[in-house]
């Protein structure tokens, strides 16, 4: 035992004072999605190797990824902390990291909650718990467990800024726009570089049509969250989605080029940001071109992961925008493998991401009506796709472009245009 704490006060094992700085470096920069968290969790485990929540965070922030191909790094990282001895909370932590990889992440959630019941200023459980939340569609969960521990915070505490803005970001995907804008504020007052917080605000200008105060105020901001790798990348999708949303389809394929898109090595986010704004310009009749089959490409080796039915949509997207058959095959062959014999997030992939693909490829098909007929069974199950309101927002998007195509043409409901502007 290293009778160290953290910087909230929780008891560490194993640790020294120079890992829990890197410890703490690591946490702060997953809390504000800046920084290299990982690397720090490394030069913490380099300090320390029996520090036992270095490896935790390790396991942590492989498992907040949506890539199957971190989870060994999880795996890793848990093996570990396995022998290592442990407190209570550790222990617990440890548990929910195995329990997350054997595919059940309600269950992880369920003993990441247990945590923050007795300790509800473990920063760590609380931003994994809200991770988990967003990725399992719990809206519910995602506004009210932060919610649940902000009495025991204030602002003199180390990631208060971080808490804040999970506690906006739920607040706005449950709608309470006004309550998410200030606590944005509030998380950014005390941490300027806060790119969490500003893409809560980023949602609720979103959401509530403010798309030219939108591009005014990130622009003004721009120094703050740019040059942070994909959580950057994000943020200029949303800055995109205003653009599009203002008519201007030459100003979103003008920034999915230099910012979305320019990575030589994409993270699984930045082709999924690619893939949902290439869609929503294509359904609004503008021309990606060549972008697709480039976008299809660097799908491809993930075209049989079956892993998180929220990249599936995403991935078939891109296929049936590339005019891909063949991948899109392989994905519904692999999704229904998947099916087959269980594991991670079955029961998401069974409700809603094997029909939306398949409904995808309807589309890309021309089988309109058969999309149609597909997409209607969603909205009433579309949130445990996981992700955000807005970004699954393009679900909707498809079932109405689709449900025009099979009208007669005097009955059709005009969709907004992306103006070449």
């Amino acid at each position: 035992m290293s009778g160290l704490r953290d910087a909230r006060g929780c008891e560490v094992t194993g640790a020294s004072p120079r890992a829990l700085e890197h410890y703490e470096r690591a946490l702060g920069g997953f809390l504000a999605w800046t920084g290299e968290p990982r690397a720090e969790a490394r030069l913490a485990l380099e300090q320390a190797p029996g520090f036992v929540m270095g490896h935790v965070l390790e396991a942590e922030l492989h498992l907040c990824s949506r890539d199957p191909a971190d989870m060994q790094g999880a795996l890793r990282a848990l093996h570990c902390a396995q022998p290592l001895a442990q407190n209570a909370r550790e222990r617990m932590h440890v548990a929910a990291v195995a329990t997350a990889l054997r595919g059940d992440y309600d269950r992880a959630r369920q003993l990441l909650a247990c945590i923050l019941a007795h300790h509800p200023r473990d920063l760590l459980a609380l931003a994994v718990s809200h991770t988990i939340d967003l990725y399992l569609g719990d809206t519910h969960d995602l506004r009210e467990r932060v919610a649940a521990v902000l009495p025991a915070w204030s602002r003199a505490d180390a990631g208060y800024h971080g808490v804040l803005a999970m506690h906006a970001f739920g607040l706005e995907e449950a709608g309470e726009y006004a309550r998410a804008e200030d606590a944005a504020f509030a998380a950014l007052e005390l941490e300027p570089r806060d790119i969490r917080a500003h893409h809560a605000r980023a949602h609720v200008l979103e959401m509530q049509g403010r798309s030219a105060q939108g591009l005014r105020w990130m622009g003004e901001r721009a120094a703050y969250w740019t040059g942070a790798g994909p959580s950057s990348t994000h943020v200029w999708w949303h800055l995109a989605l205003y653009h599009l949303e203002l008519g201007g389809a030459r100003h979103a394929l003008e920034l999915y080029d230099r910012r979305i898109a320019a990575a030589s090595a994409p993270s699984l986010s930045e082709l999924i940001d690619a893939s949902a704004l290439l869609w929503r310009l294509e359904l609004r009749g503008a021309e990606p071109g060549p972008r697709w089959g480039r976008l299809a490409e660097r799908w491809a080796a993930h075209a049989e992961d079956a892993f998180c039915a929220f990249n599936d949509l995403h991935a078939m997207i891109a296929f049936v925008g590339a005019r891909r058959a063949d991948l899109a095959r392989r994905m519904l062959r692999a999704q229904r493998r998947r099916l087959a014999y269980g594991g991670t997030n079955e029961g998401m992939l069974r409700e809603v991401g094997l029909p939306a693909c398949q409904a995808l490829a309807a589309f890309g098909d021309g089988d309109f009506a058969g999309a149609v007929a597909l997409l209607r069974r969603l909205p009433e199950v579309s949130h445990r796709l996981g992700g955000s309101h807005a970004q699954r927002g393009l679900i909707g998007l498809t079932l109405r472009v689709a449900e025009n195509r099979v009208r007669p043409a005097s009955f059709r409901i005009p969709l907004p245009a992306a103006r070449a502007t």
